[in-house]
C-alpha cells in the first residue's frame, strides 16, 4: 500500500501561481491512477485533475471544467511524484488540496473511486 504526502500549499494573492507536489512512498505508483481533489469547508470534496498510469511513455491527464486552461497536472517519469501547477488562482479556490491514488487504468475525478489519500495541503487565495 503506497502512502501520499502533499506539499507546496501557501497563501497567495489572486491571479498568482502555485505548484503543489504529491510524493508517494511504499511502492511504485506507476500503475496507479492519481488525482488532485480540493475541499472547502461546508462543501463536497471536488475533483480537480487526474493522471492515468503510463501508457506509451505518457501519463494522460484530465481536468475539471473550472480549472481547464489554468491548471496542469504532471507526473515524474517513474510516476511516483505528481504535481499540480495552478495559475491565475481565484479566491474561491481557497481550499485544502489532497492527492489520492488507486490501482487501475480508468481514472476519474470521483472521490469514491480512490482508496488512498494524503493528509492535504492548504491553499489560501486572497483578493
Amino acid at each position: 500500500q503506497i502512502t501520499l504526502v502533499e506539499s507546496g500549499g501557501a497563501a497567495v494573492q489572486a491571479e498568482e501561481s502555485l505548484k503543489l507536489s504529491c510524493a508517494t512512498s511504499g511502492g511504485s505508483a506507476e500503475t496507479y491512477c492519481m488525482a488532485w481533489f480540493r475541499h472547502i469547508p461546508g462543501k463536497e470534496r471536488e475533483g480537480v485533475a487526474t493522471t492515468t498510469p503510463r501508457s506509451r511513455r505518457v501519463f494522460a491527464a484530465g481536468y475539471a471544467d473550472s480549472v481547464k486552461g489554468r491548471f496542469a497536472v504532471t507526473r515524474t517519469n517513474g510516476g511516483n511524484t505528481m504535481y499540480l501547477q495552478m495559475n491565475a488562482l481565484k479566491p474561491e479556490e481557497s481550499a485544502m488540496y489532497y492527492c489520492a491514488a488507486r490501482p487501475g487504468t480508468h481514472c476519474s475525478l470521483d472521490t469514491k473511486e480512490y482508496d488512498t489519500w494524503g493528509q492535504g495541503t492548504q491553499v489560501t487565495v486572497s483578493s
